[in-house]
């Protein structure tokens, strides 16, 4: 990126990079969630079984409503194996949007290329290879190409793994000898899933905050464009609600619950009042403080998600809100054995 300010800047084209596939990663391909495996797996204990019900219930009856199902997670329910589990939501109709963090669309777009993901960081810290992988170049230009094209963060992914003739722009540009050329296992994609289907995958990306940050390719301008284009597409989904639907909230401790407070607020200033009939649910690991949510002397005043998502939006619409304390790795497949 040109800078022309008087202040000192970081030269990223000094950056050293290596080939994805030398990384050592903890996840594989063949160790994510299939959705055969979620239902026949035992059910969850009562009291997680009992907490997530109602969500369960609230989501069969949007669909048969035709109402909206929105999902947005942080990246370790793509990280977890749950990828299988959106899709083959995405495939059935029963999800509307999905939205994630950079860091999600990271895994998700690793799973695609390599069939791996999730770096072990303490092994590369110091050596400075942490994020250092080459392979993120693709991303930053498939950004920077979808923004040229007025896509969103999203569309411009899932077009890079299933176009051939996008993908092809792409690595003429960026790609060296010997370095992949197709996607492995894009079965397994989120993003290739939304190219499919037409169910919107929204990123919403920060800046300075991703590995893909870190590498000489990285463009804000076009990062900021195309995050701020998916913003625009789940604010739209969010528009939908005025007639009744679900959001969740799924271990994103921020952004989730920060971006859809800032959709709420857009569609009430145009005249699209939330209904009462909604269902907002964070699912998180953390303990639940009801009488911290108005008290900013008790530390649990300052967890967004609960705060936002399970109470003040909730309350200001007359809406349900439900908090679900868990292990995601038990309490999603448990909700999507529920949902059927």
């Amino acid at each position: 990126m040109k800078y022309s300010g008087r202040f000192p800047i970081f030269n990223p084209a000094s950056i050293r990079t290596y080939p994805l596939s030398e990384r050592q990663n903890k996840v594989r391909w063949t160790e994510l969630v299939q959705p055969q495996r979620a239902l026949a797996d035992p059910p969850a204990p009562a009291e997680i079984g009992a907490a997530v019900q109602p969500v369960a219930r609230a989501i069969r009856r949007a669909r048969d409503n035709d109402w909206p199902v929105v999902l947005f997670s942080g990246a370790h329910v793509l990280k977890n194996g749950f990828g299988p589990l959106i899709i083959d939501w995405m495939r059935r109709g029963i999800l509307t949007l999905y939205a994630v963090n950079t860091a999600g669309s990271i895994h998700d777009f690793e799973l695609a290329l390599i069939g791996e993901t999730s770096e072990y960081v303490p092994n590369v810290l110091a050596r400075g290879e942490f994020g250092m992988a080459y392979e993120f170049c693709y991303i930053n230009e498939a950004i920077r190409e979808g923004n040229r094209r007025a896509l969103g963060y999203g569309e411009s992914l899932g077009l890079m793994i299933t176009d051939d003739a996008f993908r092809e722009t792409v690595l003429a540009r960026v790609r060296r000898p010997g370095a992949p050329r197709a996607f492995a296992h894009p079965e397994v994609s989120v993003l290739a899933a939304s190219a499919y289907t037409g169910v919107p995958v929204t990123v919403h990306a920060i800046i300075g905050g991703d590995v893909i940050d870190q590498h000489p390719s990285f463009d804000g301008e076009a990062k900021g464009g195309a995050s701020g284009r998916d913003f625009l597409i789940f604010v739209e989904q969010v528009r939908r609600f005025k007639h009744g639907g679900v959001f969740i909230n799924m271990g994103s401790a921020v952004i989730g619950p920060e971006v859809f407070l800032k959709a709420v607020s857009m569609v009430c200033n145009v005249g699209d009042v939330l209904s009462p009939e909604l269902v907002i649910a964070d699912f998180d690991i953390r303990p639940y403080q009801p009488q911290a949510m108005s008290d900013e002397r008790q530390f649990g005043y300052y967890f967004r998600d609960q705060k936002s998502v399970v109470t003040r939006i909730p309350q200001a619409f007359g809406a349900r809100g439900y908090y679900v304390q868990g292990d995601q790795l038990i309490t999603f497949p448990e909700l999507f054995r529920q949902v059927g």
